[in-house]
This record gives C-alpha cells, structure tokens and sequence, in this order.
C-alpha cells in the first residue's frame, strides 16, 4: 500500500509541476511528497464541496488540482520570503 501511495505521488506530483507555469527547482522526493500532499488537500477539497469524510479518496483529477493548489502557494510563499 505504502509503495502505491509512492507511485501515485510521484506521477501527480510530475503531472501538476508539469501544468504549472514557470520552473519549480523540486527533486524526486519533493515531487512525491507534493502529489501526496496534493492528493490529501483534493480530498479535503472534496469534502468541503459534496460532505463525506474528511479524508476522503480525491481520484486522479482532485489530486492534481489539489496539487498545483499546493505547488501555488509554496512558490507564492518562496517569492514572499526571497524578497
């Protein structure tokens, strides 16, 4: 299971740094960890819009835009704190 959330992380990761404009410096392990992440605020997207539970599964298209929802705001806040 933990080698699935790995895989999963790793290619939304790639899929949102890929739609996202501009260059983000990640490594293969940021990029995993941000699908991931991604893929938990999809779901907790989800949960604000339908109900559920709060740690719902988000499917591919929630992760991705949860991800690049994440991607955003950390390069928002690195532009913030390099200025």
């Amino acid at each position: 299971m933990m080698i699935s959330w790995i895989l999963f992380g790793l290619v939304i990761g790639a899929i949102a740094r890929y739609i996202y404009p501009g260059r983000q410096g990640l490594g293969i392990l940021k990029t995993m960890l941000l699908g991931i992440a991604g893929s938990f605020v999809g779901g907790f997207l989800g949960w604000l819009i339908v109900g559920g539970s709060i740690l719902q599964s988000s499917g591919w298209l929630g992760s991705i835009l949860g991800a690049i929802i994440v991607l955003a705001f950390a390069s928002r806040q690195s532009r913030i704190t390099a200025s």
